[in-house]
C-alpha cells in the first residue's frame, strides 16, 4: 500500500449524521452537541479565553486534527475575545485527513461558527505528508498541520504550547496517540504553565500527564461522558521579549519574503539595498516557481514540494504576481522516463500536481514536436518578480546603502557601509545579499554563478518549459536562458551570451525561436549564490548570536524564499517554525558542508 493509500481516513457517515473513522471504529463527533463538546471540554478546559488575556501570542497544540471542529470553535472563541494585537498559532497533527468536501459536510451542522468553518474549508490544506501553513489573517491566527504520525509530528515540532487538546481517538482503539513517547514529548513541547485538556479519563492518560510534571483534575463530562480530564504544568509563565528591531540586508526575493515575515510576526523591520529592489538576480521580468527533485533524499524533496505549496499560498493574493500556471519539464536523457514515473508518484505531492506524460503529450502541451516524454507540473507557475517585490517591501522601511561590514554591539549588531557610516543598528540582523552574502559572512563559502537571460515581446505569451534551459512568459512575451557559469561575478551583458541562449532555444524549441530577431532581444545578467551541497542556507550563523543569513537559494530562490522567510522570521520572533526540525538542521549554516575545511565537490561530484 503506498503511503498516500495508507492516509485515508476510511470515513462513513452514521445514520444520525456523525463522521465516523473506520479505522477506529469511532465518531469523530456528536451530531447533536458536538460543538458544545469542543467548547466544554477543550475551550472551557484550558481555561480560554481567560488563559490568553493580555497576551501578545498564545500557541495552541493539538493532537487529532480530525473534521477541524475544535480548531473553527477556538477560532470563532479568538475573533470574539482576542486580546488587541494579539496573534493565535495553532499546531495540529493528523494521521489521516478528510477531504474538503468532507470536512465541509462534517462542520455544516453548526452555522454559529460558520465564518470559522468557511475560512478553513477555503484553505483546507493538502493531505500529503509532512507540514503545511495555513494563513487566517482576519482571525489574525495561522495554523500548521502536520500529516503523519503523532510521535514523528511532534519530534519536528518546534513550538512550545500554552495550551493543548488532545483529541485523538480513545486510547483502547488508539494506543500510539497515547504513548509515553507521545506524553515525553507533550511536556518537551510545553511552555512551563501549559494548559492540557482531553475527553478521556483512562489512567494511561492520568499517569502520563502526572509524572511529567502536570497537575492532573478529573472534571465533569459533557453529554454521555461522565468525566474528563484538566491538566495544568506548575511552572512560572517567562514572557520572552522579542527583538525591538531587525534589519534585513538585500532586497530581492529573499529579502523580501523575510520583510513579509518578520511583519507577519508583529515586527518592524527595516530594509538595507546598496541600489534598487530587485536589482540582483530578482531583477528579471519572470522567474519559474519550481521545485528541485529529489529520488534519493526524502527530507530534502519535502522540503521543495512544501516550499511550492508555500510559495503559491503566499503569492496567489498578490495583484499582478502570478503569470501563469503549469510548468512543463523536458527529457534531457532516455532514462528520465522511468524517473519521472518516479518523481511523479512520489507521495510529496497532491493529485495532478506532477504528472508524468508521453512524448505525443509533451509535444501537444508545447506546440511543436518534442523528442521524448515530459513531467507536466501543475502546482509549479511563473511570477512577475517586481509585483512581489512592490507587495512585500514597504519604501518607508527601506535605508538606502551598501552593507560592507557587520559589527558587533552590546545587544546587537550595527551595519556599516564601506566608509564606516552607519546603516542601521538593530536586535538581529538578516543576510539576504545573494552573491554579496559572502562579503558580510565569508565563512559560507558561497559561489558566485553568474546567469543571462534574454527576452522578447510577442503577439502571444507561451507557457513555462524547462530542460536546463528554459522558456517563461512575461505577459508580453516569453523570457529564455539561462547561461549557467561557475564562479563568475560579472554581471554585464554579453553579445556571445545572448548568441548561446538564442542556439539553445532553437536546439530544443526550433518554432519557437524562429518567432524572434536578433534585434528584438532583450538582456540582462545577474549572479546567484549556491553552496557546497547545493542547499540553501536559512538560520542563525553559528557563534554570532543574533545574526541570520537566507541565502544560496541558487535558481530556486522564489520557489524556496517564502518559506524559508518563515522560518527564519521564526527563529527570530521566538515563534513556532513552519519546517520539520529535521529539513531545518539541513539547512542551517552551522552544518558540517558549510565549514571551511569541507572538501569541495561540484554538483556531478567532481
Amino acid at each position: 500500500m503506498s503511503e498516500t493509500e495508507d492516509r485515508n481516513p476510511q470515513l462513513v457517515w452514521t445514520e444520525a449524521g456523525e463522521p465516523r473513522s473506520g479505522r477506529y471504529g469511532d465518531v469523530y463527533f456528536s451530531a447533536q452537541d458536538g460543538l458544545a463538546e469542543s467548547r466544554t471540554v477543550f475551550l472551557a478546559g484550558c481555561g480560554l479565553p481567560e488563559a490568553w488575556a493580555g497576551r501578545r501570542d498564545f500557541t495552541v497544540a493539538e493532537l487529532g486534527f480530525g473534521s477541524g471542529l475544535n480548531i473553527a470553535a477556538l477560532l470563532d472563541l479568538w475573533r470574539r475575545h482576542r486580546p488587541e494585537g494579539g496573534r493565535l498559532h495553532v499546531f495540529s497533527i493528523e494521521g489521516y485527513p478528510l477531504s474538503r468536501e468532507e470536512a465541509r459536510r462534517a462542520m455544516s451542522a453548526w452555522p454559529e461558527i460558520a465564518e470559522a468553518t468557511k475560512a478553513l474549508v477555503e484553505r483546507w490544506p493538502s493531505g500529503t505528508p509532512g507540514f503545511h501553513r495555513i494563513d487566517l489573517p482576519e482571525f489574525g491566527a495561522v495554523l500548521d498541520l502536520a500529516v503523519g504520525e503523532v510521535d514523528w509530528a511532534l519530534d519536528q515540532w518546534t513550538g512550545r504550547a500554552d495550551a493543548w487538546f488532545l483529541d485523538g481517538f480513545a486510547p483502547s482503539v488508539n494506543p500510539d496517540m497515547w504513548s509515553d513517547a507521545v506524553f515525553d514529548r507533550i511536556a518537551a513541547r510545553s511552555a512551563p504553565d501549559a494548559r492540557v485538556a482531553t475527553f478521556t479519563v483512562a489512567g494511561v492518560v492520568r499517569r502520563g500527564l502526572s509524572e511529567r510534571g502536570f497537575a492532573v483534575d478529573k472534571r465533569p463530562g459533557h453529554g454521555r461522558k461522565r468525566e474528563r480530564l484538566e491538566a495544568r504544568g506548575t511552572g512560572a509563565l517567562g514572557v520572552v521579549a522579542p527583538p525591538r528591531c531587525v534589519a534585513v540586508v538585500g532586497a530581492g526575493v529573499a529579502g523580501a519574503a523575510t520583510m513579509r515575515a518578520l511583519t507577519a510576526a508583529g515586527l518592524t523591520p527595516v530594509l538595507i539595498e546598496a541600489t534598487a529592489t530587485g536589482s540582483g538576480a530578482s531583477g528579471f521580468p519572470a522567474a519559474l516557481v519550481t521545485p528541485r527533485f529529489d529520488l534519493g533524499d526524502d527530507s530534502i524533496a519535502a522540503l521543495f514540494a512544501q516550499a511550492l505549496e508555500r510559495a503559491d499560498a503566499l503569492y496567489s493574493p498578490v495583484p499582478g504576481a502570478v503569470i501563469a500556471r503549469g510548468v512543463l519539464q523536458l527529457s534531457g536523457t532516455e532514462r528520465d522516463a522511468r524517473r519521472f514515473e518516479r518523481i511523479a508518484a512520489q507521495p510529496i505531492w497532491s493529485g495532478g500536481a506532477v504528472i508524468a506524460t508521453g512524448e505525443a503529450e509533451a509535444s501537444r502541451i508545447v506546440g511543436e514536436p518534442i523528442s521524448g516524454p515530459g513531467l507536466a507540473m501543475a502546482a509549479a507557475f511563473t511570477v512577475a518578480p517586481a509585483a512581489i517585490m512592490s507587495a512585500w517591501i514597504d519604501p518607508a522601511a527601506l535605508r538606502t546603502g551598501k552593507a560592507a561590514h557587520l559589527e558587533p554591539t552590546d545587544d546587537g549588531w550595527r551595519v556599516l557601509d564601506a566608509s564606516g557610516s552607519v546603516l542601521a543598528e538593530a536586535d538581529a540582523v538578516v543576510i539576504c545579499a545573494g552573491a554579496g552574502t559572502s562579503v558580510l559572512a565569508p565563512d559560507l563559502s558561497l559561489s558566485p554563478v553568474r546567469g543571462q537571460a534574454e527576452w522578447v515581446e510577442t503577439a502571444t505569451s507561451p507557457g513555462a518549459i524547462a530542460w536546463g534551459g528554459y522558456v517563461a512568459p512575461t505577459g508580453a512575451g516569453f523570457l529564455f536562458g539561462a547561461t549557467h557559469d561557475r564562479a563568475d561575478p560579472g554581471t554585464e551583458v554579453r553579445p556571445a551570451d545572448t548568441d548561446r541562449n538564442i542556439a539553445a532555444l532553437a536546439a530544443r524549441l526550433p518554432q519557437r525561436t524562429g518567432t524572434i530577431t536578433r534585434e528584438a532581444v532583450r538582456s540582462r545578467a545577474a549572479t546567484r549564490a549556491t553552496t557546497r551541497d547545493r542547499l540553501p542556507i536559512a538560520g542563525p550563523l553559528p557563534d554570532r548570536p543574533g545574526l541570520f543569513v537566507l541565502g544560496g537559494l541558487g535558481s530556486r530562490g522564489f520557489c524556496l524564499a517564502p518559506l524559508l522567510g518563515e522560518h527564519v522570521a521564526a527563529l527570530i520572533a521566538g515563534k513556532p517554525s513552519p519546517l520539520p526540525a529535521a529539513v531545518a538542521e539541513r539547512i542551517t549554516p552551522s552544518r558540517a558542508a558549510l565549514a571551511p575545511d569541507a572538501r569541495q565537490e561540484d554538483a556531478c561530484g567532481v
